[in-house]
């Protein structure tokens, strides 16, 4: 027997195009049990299922890290049939940034594939879905920065249980880890240091409140330099968030 982990990695794999040979080395499944599960899928688990609309068992992780990056980066469109794509735009100087949103986007919504459309200089990571909007309540007309962003109770509950994962979410897509450098002067001479420092920037004050509020969730130092920027610049708030985001690669 396989648990429901296994399961569900061996789905995403099937979705993603992955060949049989490849998730069976990788899950130490063999082919005939993956061509069964990819011919003969769960019954109880139908693609056009939705967590909110089912059961409300929202993977908790996956869905805090892809919130972090819809807020930041992403966008829902409405297409026909009341199907809507998720779109979340990735810079390709990041290909782990890449890898991880088509990871959470799967692991959402397992049982259809993550499609990756090149544009210039950035990846748009895609996923069409009738119910993207029951998970995504923020939709709405315009940019998130002229309406108002407020998350739902469900979603709140979600955060705290994963903040971590959240702020990896919101600094992957509108954030960034740089080095800053000030001249000291150390026995009569001038000396250059460096010191790394986070920073969050983003034109939704509702958006921003959401990060300071997920940083408060796990005690880590900010303050705001400007209306539309926060800076983590302690050396240990640094160390501690370092612990969730890291460096984009």
């Amino acid at each position: 027997m396989y648990d429901e982990r296994v399961r569900r990695l061996a789905a995403e794999a099937l979705a993603g195009g992955e060949t049989l040979s490849a998730i069976s080395r990788r899950l130490g499944v063999s082919r005939s049990t993956l061509r069964d599960w990819r011919d003969h899928p769960d019954p109880k688990i139908r693609p056009t299922d939705c967590q909110r609309c089912t059961n409300g068992q929202l993977p908790g992780a996956d869905y805090a890290h892809l919130l972090g990056l819809y807020l930041g980066d992403g966008c829902l469109s409405a297409l026909k049939k009341d199907v809507y794509s998720l779109r979340i735009a990735c810079d390709d100087k990041y290909p782990r940034l890449i890898d991880e949103a088509a990871g959470a986007i799967a692991a959402i919504h397992p049982n259809r594939p993550v499609h990756r459309v090149q544009a210039v200089g950035y990846t748009s990571v895609l996923s069409y879905w009738k119910h993207w909007p029951c998970l995504f309540p923020q939709h709405g007309v315009g940019p998130k920065h002229v309406r108002e962003i407020e998350l739902a109770d469900w979603q709140r509950d979600l955060v705290i249980g994963e903040p971590g994962l959240f702020l990896r979410g919101l600094f992957n897509s509108d954030g960034c880890r740089v080095t800053n450098w000030t001249i000291q002067l150390v026995g009569g001479e001038r000396k250059r240091y460096e010191y790394p420092r986070y920073q969050f920037s983003n034109e939704s004050a509702d958006i921003m409140a959401l990060c300071q509020w997920a940083l408060d969730l796990v005690a880590i130092p900010w303050r705001m330099p400007r209306r539309n920027i926060l800076s983590v610049a302690r050396r240990e708030a640094v160390a501690a968030l370092d612990q969730y985001v890291g460096p984009k690669s």
